[in-house]
């Protein structure tokens, strides 16, 4: 029942466009509660919650931080690296990545 509640409220916050993308990943590594997830990304992105949803704001920091884009950049990270950089931005573990490292050993 979690699941499809708090897809559609990520979602409802744009996703990557915003910073839906990050709360969920809160949601689901920390088993964080809606508003602890916004309040966390908000603290670590250095905004305001209702900054998470505006898409201006989050493009413009989101390109600043590395975390990804829905359009592509030229010269900033995309795929695997901009997931490097959410890591260690929201001090947590995203499986594609522990993968990408193991195959690199």
């Amino acid at each position: 029942m979690g699941m499809p509640i708090t897809h559609i409220m990520t979602s409802g916050m744009s996703g990557i466009r915003a910073a839906g993308d990050l709360v969920a990943r809160m949601e689901f590594a920390k088993n964080m509660r809606l508003n602890d997830a916004k309040n966390y990304v908000a603290k670590k992105l250095g905004v305001s919650t209702m900054d998470l949803s505006d898409e201006y704001v989050m493009r413009e920091l989101r390109e600043e931080l590395g975390i990804g884009v829905i359009t592509s950049v030229a010269g900033s990270p995309k795929g695997i690296a901009a997931k490097m950089n959410i890591e260690k931005l929201l001090d947590i573990k995203i499986n594609s990545c522990e993968k990408f490292r193991g195959k690199l050993k």
